[in-house]
């Protein structure tokens, strides 16, 4: 999947001339935690979200610092910080250093940046041009597409078999050579050994997510000395 598979457009955004009050009446009336700001000619100035609006003056949230601490923080840093807190135009309170995609990014890539940049959301970007934006919100639903789409058709008890020992034969940390899988009339039974509690439940993951199985009777012996049972 790509950006522009699950983006949301088109996109709701402000200009650096709008006023924080203005900014806080249009997240409040579409439910957005968070608005590209789009310059005059279009292009991508800066992201204000709700993060920029939490060290209010109005609030007496403030970022507050003894006296004596001032003296040995950069001005320049205390006077940025005294803007965003007391600044009435969305260009001075904004974040003007934006992650962004295109519209062919691929979505884990999408996802490495918001993780990598801890933000909630991406804009992308065509030719220079805002055209959507990804937030977290727009992974989830299209994950909940994905899970109604992908509903386990029912296998025979071989058929399980064979793609339960598949998968754990692809996975390092399954440990297949000290579990074994035994199917009956759809029930999948495991025995052996696992070195931790975590490897037994992704081992139960695997079995959940092949059609056709009823149940799941775990018979494996944590064994944190490697997984071998003596």
């Amino acid at each position: 999947m790509y950006a522009k598979d699950v983006m949301t457009r088109p996109v709701i955004s402000v200009n650096p001339a709008c006023t924080v009050a203005q900014v806080v009446e249009v997240m409040l009336k579409h439910g957005l935690s968070g608005l590209p700001v789009i310059d005059d000619a279009g292009r991508l100035a800066g992201i204000v979200t709700e993060q920029d609006l939490l060290r209010r003056g109005e609030l007496g949230t403030e970022v507050k610092r003894p006296r004596w601490v001032k003296f040995l923080l950069d001005p320049e840093s205390l006077a940025s910080e005294y803007v965003r807190a007391h600044g009435r135009s969305v260009r001075e309170v904004m974040t003007a250093v934006v992650a962004f995609v295109g519209e062919d990014t691929q979505l884990d890539e999408v996802v490495r940046r918001m993780e990598h940049y801890r933000v909630k959301r991406v804009p992308v970007l065509s030719e220079g041009k805002v055209v959507g934006i990804v937030s977290r919100g727009d992974i989830v639903r299209a994950l909940a597409s994905r899970l109604a789409e992908s509903t386990p058709r029912a296998a025979d008890d071989d058929a399980i078999h064979g793609a339960i020992v598949a998968e754990m034969q692809a996975q390092p940390w399954a440990a297949s050579r000290r579990t074994r899988v035994i199917v009956h009339d759809g029930v999948v039974r495991l025995e052996g050994s696992v070195a931790t509690e975590q490897q037994r439940q992704a081992i139960h993951v695997i079995a959940e997510n092949v059609g056709g199985v009823k149940s799941i009777d775990d018979r494996l012996v944590c064994n944190p000395l490697g997984g071998y049972v003596f």
